[in-house]
């Protein structure tokens, strides 16, 4: 395999605010012809609101009970409603050339997902049509059948570049997701990594180990480098100003 068109970032636990600002900084650098990134990071319990939930009313506590559990509310640039990010949630921000090739690079992201939650042992994970992330197969509640989200997506494009990605909750606290409708989805449950090894009796006395951050972030990486080893990384206003 080639050496990757873009480099690894793991930025360990960061604040929502400073991986933000870190994410304008590599953005700002790849729409000038810098090399791609991939920043991988985890974020304390925060909210973030993309452009379909300016109004915040997919969330169902209110703003004094999240001030007082120190969970802060954001209004950021990507695409979607309100999800949670927080501990033991992998989030992979892809500064990646895009131009208009968005739904293409959505894909991406959703293929690299899939492959990585196959080698950690979920292989039913998928996409679900007509809607942004990574599933695995639904599950019967109380005789109702619900999807079962792990991972969610959403992304901005500026200048041609990429900005946001994907959140994959590996042994996130999913109680914290009780605080939202998340994305906006009804009929939806979020699971984890750690919760699907748990409800199918894997991770113990089998051949997987428990789940783990570093797991998750060496099978996600290694599933990004396969999936967008093809990928044309040429930015659209350059190419046009050479030819």
């Amino acid at each position: 395999m080639k050496a990757a068109a873009f480099d690894i970032i793991d930025l360990g636990r960061v604040p929502y605010r400073d991986a933000w600002a870190l994410q304008k900084e590599h953005h700002a650098r790849v729409a000038a012809g810098g090399r791609p990134a991939l920043l991988l990071v985890e974020h304390p319990p925060v909210l973030t609101l993309g452009r379909k939930a300016r109004e915040g009313g997919n969330i169902i506590v209110t703003r004094e009970y999240l001030e007082a559990q120190g969970i802060e509310v954001l209004e950021v640039e990507r695409g979607g409603d309100v999800t949670y990010h927080g501990p033991g949630q992998l989030v992979a921000y892809a500064i990646f050339p895009v131009g208009r090739r968005v739904q293409d690079f959505l894909r991406l992201l959703e293929a690299s997902t899939i492959a990585a939650l196959t080698t950690l042992g979920l292989p039913d994970a998928r996409p679900n049509p007509g809607y942004a992330g990574v599933y695995v197969d639904s599950r019967e509640v109380n005789g109702l059948s619900y999807d079962q989200k792990i991972a969610s997506f959403g992304v901005a494009v500026q200048k041609n570049v990429a900005l946001h990605g994907l959140a994959l909750n590996v042994t996130t606290n999913l109680q914290h997701f009780e605080l939202i409708v998340p994305c906006g989805l009804t009929g939806t449950q979020m699971t984890s990594v750690e919760r699907e090894y748990e409800l199918r009796g894997l991770g113990h006395g089998s051949d997987l180990k428990s789940p783990d951050m570093n797991a998750a972030r060496q099978a996600l990486s290694a599933a990004f480098d396969t999936t967008f080893e093809t990928y044309d990384w040429t930015l659209p206003e350059l190419a046009g100003a050479g030819s």
